[in-house]
């Protein structure tokens, strides 16, 4: 789950994305202070519209707003309030992690990308990178599935020239670390960085 404010440019509007899935086709439905969002081919919801919602939340500044589980626990009970039949199930691990390239093969369909295996402490992801610098037995940084990038970008479930790819390994400048090369490749860590915990720039 990802939630957005603007207060200057869409008003007192909390915007909650709940899957990375983005359906051709939707159907909205009002429930009072909330509209829900829909995929209108299984009637999955996907996402919501918060209205007055710091009449419900106290939010702090603009842009992506950090998941907390008082907030989380806020907005069920906005949504209970406004009769929205949604019971929400978050995930509040980081989702910008410590990894280890723990194998690095050659991506069979394009000669300029690699097919990594990372290790993310509680599981091992395949990640298709382009970096030149990428290599095996690196700690690096993990953008896993549902993070949201400092350009706005949203990690997805990808599929690179046939290959699938579950998250992306960052760069420095991917990550809006200030001073950060362009072009240098992946940020690379230290030796003594700790195979999935959280990273903070």
């Amino acid at each position: 789950m990802n939630l957005f404010y603007n207060a200057n440019g869409v008003g007192d509007v909390l915007l909650v994305q709940l899957t990375t899935n983005n359906p051709k086709n939707v159907n909205i439905t009002s429930h009072n202070d909330v509209v829900l969002i829909q995929n209108a081919e299984t009637n999955e919801v996907v996402g919501f519209n918060l209205f007055k919602a710091t009449s419900y939340v106290e939010i702090e500044g603009n842009g992506q707003i950090e998941l907390t589980e008082e907030i989380v626990e806020k907005i069920q009970l906005a949504l209970t309030k406004n009769g929205a039949e949604l019971v929400l199930d978050v995930d509040l691990s980081p989702k910008f992690v410590i990894g280890q390239v723990m194998r690095k093969e050659k991506h069979p369909n394009a000669d300029k990308l690699s097919v990594c295996t990372v290790d993310v402490g509680d599981e091992e992801l395949q990640i298709v990178c382009g970096a030149a610098n990428v290599a095996e037995d690196q700690k690096v940084v993990v953008a896993k599935v549902g993070a949201v990038m400092p350009s706005g970008m949203i990690i997805r479930d990808a599929e690179l020239r046939g290959v699938p790819s579950t998250g992306m390994i960052c760069s420095a400048s991917e990550l809006a670390i200030p001073n950060a090369e362009e072009n240098v490749g992946i940020l690379v860590l230290d030796d003594n960085a700790i195979v999935g915990e959280a990273f903070r720039a």
